[in-house]
């Protein structure tokens, strides 16, 4: 949501253009899911290409840096191009990358990671491996927010304010489109309307509930290794905990597991499902972290970050650095974000030992990320 907003406002700032078509090739795909074009020393970035097409476009907004255009049609179109599944698709805002197939955008998402932490992070050669795929492709969002406009139901577009009326989608899972249904059904008044296959739902939880399981086998594979037990006495400090989604998974590995998160309701949550060995604590984790890490073995403790798409306050890549721990993984659901956080651990005296992939969100320009940082001086659990 928060992107949307952001891409909202640009469109009231910005101007429109009334350039002609332009004709470009398209050399590689950012981060985001645009193509990138370059034409008279200015690059264009133009959804719903693929590299190596010459594509006709229109541009449709200006900045000092780049252009954003929209793609008229497609001149040559490239060997990995296929037809989309919804019929929406290049005009609704929502999937970025239903004309080429599944492996294709795996291998996109990977090669994006690896720019962003090169070039915002500036880590040269990260450890990047494959991104982890979805075991659906579709029909796997647990929830989606619609628009009315008093006329029609459905999304903003990628580019303007005139909503696309969708009736179905094909992401979202068949509750989730009943659910559509029932809704379109009722004519409802302009705003905007949460539809969900859960009920009761008061804060964050997993969009892809198959995906979301791949992302917790994942984390339970690095967290620590095999061959720590209980025994080797290890603490988890689980900093933004949400309700314990992490923590209450892994906490038969750790003879102590800490959540530190600020949404009340989910450590309410957390702590009513809390085993013998958790404790949960409602904070701003800029501000218990550093506590939390004076009173535990640092030697021994694990430090699992899963921030929001803003990433982390600095005074928590500033702690990490001064209170060094054995391990810390970085959950992320934004890279660019990820990047620059994990340049400054990096620069404070982490080495970056794996950067994983997870694909949350098929057909979309979104993807997930597990990291992997532990100190140089000691050389982490591995050197224990």
């Amino acid at each position: 949501m928060s992107q949307r907003h952001s891409q909202n406002q640009s469109r009231r700032s910005d101007q429109t253009t009334e350039e002609p078509e332009l004709s470009l090739k398209i050399d590689s795909i950012a981060y985001g899911g645009a193509g990138v074009g370059r034409s008279g020393g200015k690059v264009y970035f133009v959804p719903f290409t693929v590299p190596g097409e010459q594509v006709s476009v229109k541009v449709v907004r200006q900045q000092k840096r780049f252009c954003e255009a929209r793609l008229l049609s497609v001149e040559v179109a490239a060997e990995e191009r296929e037809e989309p599944r919804c019929k929406h698709f290049g005009i609704c805002g929502g999937c970025a990358y239903q004309h080429v197939p599944y492996s294709q955008q795996l291998l996109w998402k990977a090669d994006q990671v690896r720019e962003l932490l090169q070039r915002v992070g500036r880590i040269e050669n990260p450890p990047v491996l494959p991104t982890v795929p979805s075991a659906a492709e579709w029909a796997y969002r647990n929830r989606i927010r619609v628009h009315s406009d008093g006329r029609r139901v459905g999304f903003y577009p990628k580019f303007g304010r005139e909503l696309v009326d969708v009736a179905e989608c094909p992401i979202a899972s068949a509750p989730v489109n009943q659910a559509l249904h029932a809704l379109r059904k009722t004519h409802p008044e302009p705003g905007e309307y949460p539809l969900s296959a859960r009920t009761g739902v008061r804060f964050f939880e997993q969009t892809n509930d198959s995906a979301a399981a791949e992302l917790l086998r994942v984390v339970d594979e690095v967290i620590l290794e095999k061959d720590v037990t209980l025994e080797d006495d290890f603490a988890l400090v689980d900093a933004y905990s949400g309700a314990g989604f992490f923590g209450r998974r892994l906490a038969p590995r750790f003879t102590q597991v800490i959540g530190i998160e600020t949404h009340e309701g989910a450590v309410e949550s957390a702590q009513r499902r809390a085993g013998p060995t958790e404790r949960y604590v409602c904070g701003d984790v800029a501000v218990h972290l550093g506590p939390v890490l004076e009173e535990l073995p640092r030697a021994r403790t694990v430090v699992l970050l899963d921030p929001p798409a803003a990433g982390v306050e600095a005074r928590v890549t500033d702690l990490l650095t001064a209170l060094q721990v054995a391990r810390v993984v970085y959950v992320s659901c934004d890279p660019a974000t990820l990047a620059r956080d994990l340049g400054a651990l990096v620069r404070g005296g982490y080495r970056l030992s794996s950067v994983t992939p997870l694909d949350m969100f098929p057909q979309t320009a979104d993807v997930e990320v597990v990291a992997v940082l532990e100190p140089i001086s000691t050389g982490g659990i591995e050197g224990r």
